[in-house]
């Protein structure tokens, strides 16, 4: 069983942290994936940098560009991870865009992932239809799971097509806009994430975009299995570098 199957089967709510890869430092990667496990998150979410960064707000894309002037790149992540389960048992995600993918290969970029200990990918730009029909076969092959976005504009129809190709776990994007911190949610947003319950889906989700603070974590995971924190976690590398992880887990979680 991958490891994300094994951690949804926990009776807790989880927590999943997104980090850029080479931000705030191209060689940080893993003492942040190491001090984040640590913490006590349960997933982590590792941000492949691009250039054209569609679906992120403006705190992540500009920790993508520092990252990409760093030297961050798809064959620098693969070397800084080769090693990483030696010290890191729980779920490693790369979340990115698919052109990097494309131009790896996309079957080679796939068994890399695997040789690493790469439990699943989160590509915001490749629709469920074309990674059915033309890379699903590739990814099961190498025991990935892909994680597909669904938002309160994704119908019903299209969201029980997601669940029925998926495997893991369906990220439900809070609400209509980029990636970023917000104070809470409103009525739209609790309407949409009980929509979302009642539909009974196959495989749990877990609310991404908006979640900066115990206030959001606990509502969001209200209604769903887990929330994950990005923008608001790359905030707090910026402003206080990767020395003081923990407290910001604990904040989190307390």
């Amino acid at each position: 069983m991958n490891r994300i199957q094994e951690k949804l089967k926990e009776d807790k709510k989880l927590l999943s942290i997104y980090f850029t890869a080479g931000y705030p430092n191209l060689d940080e990667t893993v003492k942040i994936i190491q001090d984040l496990e640590k913490s006590g998150v349960d997933m982590i979410e590792i941000g492949l940098p691009f250039s054209d960064p569609l679906a992120d707000g403006p705190t992540i894309q500009d920790s993508s560009t520092q990252a990409l002037k760093n030297g961050m790149t798809t064959e620098v992540l693969f070397n800084q991870l080769k090693d990483i389960r030696k010290s890191v048992n729980i779920p490693l995600i790369i979340m990115g865009y698919f052109n990097p993918m494309l131009q790896y290969g996309v079957e080679d970029f796939c068994k890399k992932c695997q040789e690493i200990g790469i439990d699943g990918l989160i590509i915001p730009d490749l629709p469920v239809d074309v990674y059915h029909e033309e890379y699903q076969s590739t990814f099961e092959k190498y025991g990935l799971i892909n994680v597909f976005l669904i938002t309160p504009q994704t119908s019903d129809e299209r969201i029980k097509f997601i669940d029925s190709v998926s495997n893991g776990f369906i990220y439900m994007v809070s609400s209509a806009s980029t990636t970023g911190a917000k104070s809470g949610f409103g009525d739209e947003q609790t309407e949409y994430f009980e929509r979302i319950d009642n539909l009974n889906l196959n495989n749990p989700q877990i609310v991404g975009f908006g979640i900066s603070n115990n206030n959001t974590f606990t509502a969001a995971t209200k209604y769903a299995k887990g929330a994950i924190i990005g923008s608001a976690f790359v905030k707090h590398v910026t402003n206080e570098g990767t020395d003081n992880i923990h407290s910001f887990v604990k904040s989190i979680l307390e």
